[in-house]
């Protein structure tokens, strides 16, 4: 093989000595260092937080995300519309996992943590421009942090879990819900989420196993019609259209193991050669099925639910013998409804006893509106440990946003259980940061007092974008903030985003958790430590 005068081409023969040319197409490794790259991946990480800005307050507009597959998404929660977008820049995934990284520990703030970390790569890249090396930079966005962290929980209000202060919740659920697509309903939503965290919570260890709550949704109705159904709800039906359709006091039979013949575990050959040869197996194939709805009668169950399917000669057999059965169940609802009743997940027939039935007051079918759609609801359990939200709205799209908009309040209860002390939203809590951070800065005599005005500058970028989602003038009504707080400290000026006539957030009741705006604080300062710090950016070539 001989290479010819094009890079990249070669002249090469077959075994019949015939010729033909191999071209090889070659890339030059794309290679960007020092401060060009910094650069570079400052300004893809701010393509992604631009898209976000947007999105922030109870004003944010709502963004329409398209899949491959031609699903519409409509959303402002930040970490939805991360992950749901392709996000191809190394720098901007790593944007996507912060977001994610939010929504995980806390559950809301996943559009203000992208804000505020985009906010302070921008500020950065005025401090390369005079020269401050990275590492400089990231240690005086540290220190800063550190300080704004220690403000907040100085100032931060302590509320008491204990004595049934339950309204306090509520409005932290509604400030995370005024952002949400479901905002005309917040303050309902708000109710059923502190509700059902309360009922699973355990107070004196401050915790919340979120496995208790489900979510359900089923497109139809309003939002108004959500209920919180303090049992569990399956989107099952009966397996036989003629068993009833309620069963009162029921006592229920959890099985995982299937109305069918045992199945040998080797391979096997039947030759049936008579009618009395089939006879027979269909009469031993009818004893394997009664003896099994006998084992469940005798152990007292007057309801069956099964994580197997079973054919149509099972089927009927339950039903004749006034056994109401519900089938395909899954696993996760099998756990949950073992837990609500009291009951044991059996495997054999053979271990069903009285002891190891599930009990609740009523389980019912419920039908929706005009359609075939049914769900069983199993209530009045013998433990209130689980809990199901049933979501109701127009259609799929709604639904699921108002699930997600659920999810986030639900979040915000389980951090005030865990951490009971609140702080002020509105923008409130990154300006009295930013005054703190401020005032500390002519203490520090090195050059990281640079990078510390940067982040107190940076800080002031969520309250600018909450005023210009709302309409207002940000420079005025940022300064205006500013200079009310300094002139009395002990009041909470914050954002009048809805235009109330007032910008005191304690008076607006607009409460967010200490633990989610410490976490959006620390969060956004790694993730910009660890972009400042890359100085050199290697694209492979496509073709080793």
């Amino acid at each position: 093989m001989a290479q010819l005068g094009n890079q990249g081409q070669f002249l090469a023969f077959d075994e019949f000595g015939r010729p033909f040319i191999i071209i090889k197409e070659q890339e030059k490794k794309a290679r960007v260092k020092g401060l060009e790259a910094q650069k570079a991946n400052i300004q893809a990480a701010r393509a992604v937080t631009n898209l976000l800005r947007t999105s922030l307050g109870p004003c944010g507009m709502d963004k329409i995300l398209v899949s491959k597959d031609g699903d519409v998404t409509v959303t402002n929660d930040g970490a939805t519309i991360l992950d749901k977008m392709e996000v191809q820049h190394q720098i901007a995934k790593l944007l996507v996992e912060l977001s994610k990284s939010q929504d995980d520990e806390i559950g809301d703030g996943t559009t203000g943590v992208v804000v505020l970390a985009g906010a302070l790569l921008e500020r950065s890249l005025s401090l390369l421009d005079k020269g401050i090396h990275p590492l400089r930079i990231c240690d005086g966005y540290e220190r800063a942090c550190e300080i704004a962290v220690r403000h907040l929980e100085s100032t931060s209000e302590e509320l008491d879990i204990q004595a049934n202060n339950h309204e306090v919740l509520k409005k932290c659920a509604m400030t995370a819900l005024c952002s949400k697509v479901v905002s005309a309903h917040q303050q309902k939503l708000a109710d059923i989420a502190v509700e059902a965290v309360l009922d699973v919570a355990d107070l004196t260890r401050r915790d919340v196993n979120f496995e208790h709550i489900k979510v359900e949704g089923k497109p139809g109705g309003s939002l108004e019609d959500t209920a919180l159904i303090r049992g569990i709800v399956i989107d099952k039906d009966m397996s036989h259209p003629q068993m009833p359709k309620v069963v009162n006091d029921a006592k229920i039979a959890i099985l995982t193991c299937p109305f069918e013949p045992p199945k040998p575990k080797t391979k096997h050959k039947i030759e049936v050669t008579s009618a009395e040869e089939y006879q027979k197996l269909y009469e031993q194939e009818q004893g394997y099925f009664v003896k099994m709805i006998e084992d469940v009668k005798n152990s007292g169950a007057n309801m069956v639910l099964c994580q197997w399917g079973f054919d149509d000669e099972a089927n009927h057999l339950l039903m004749s013998n006034n056994l109401p059965a519900v089938r395909w169940v899954g696993g996760v609802e099998i756990e949950l409804i073992a837990m609500a009743t009291g009951g044991r997940i059996v495997p054999r027939f053979q271990e069903l006893s009285p002891e190891k039935l599930g009990h609740a007051a009523v389980v019912r079918e419920i039908g929706f509106g005009t359609t075939d759609d049914r769900m069983i609801v199993i209530e009045g359990g013998t433990s209130l440990s689980a809990l199901t939200i049933l979501v109701r709205g127009g259609n799929k799209m709604i639904v699921d946003e108002a699930k997600r908009c659920l999810h986030d309040a639900i979040c915000v209860v389980r951090n005030m259980v865990r951490d009971s002390r609140i702080v002020y939203g509105g923008g409130c809590a990154e300006l009295l940061c930013s005054i703190a951070v401020n005032n500390e800065v002519d203490k520090e005599p090195t050059i990281e007092q640079y990078a510390m005005r940067a982040f107190a500058d940076a800080l002031e970028e969520i309250p600018t974008a909450l005023s210009e989602n709302s309409g207002l003038n940000p420079i005025d009504t940022v300064t205006m903030l500013k200079a009310a707080m300094n002139e009395d400290s002990s009041k909470r000026f914050g954002v009048d985003c809805l235009n109330q006539g007032t910008n005191d957030m304690k008076e607006l009741c607009v409460y967010e958790s200490l633990n989610s705006k410490t976490q959006q604080l620390q969060l956004a300062t790694q993730l910009v430590r660890m972009i400042l710090k890359i100085d050199d950016v290697f694209a492979p070539s496509q073709y080793e």
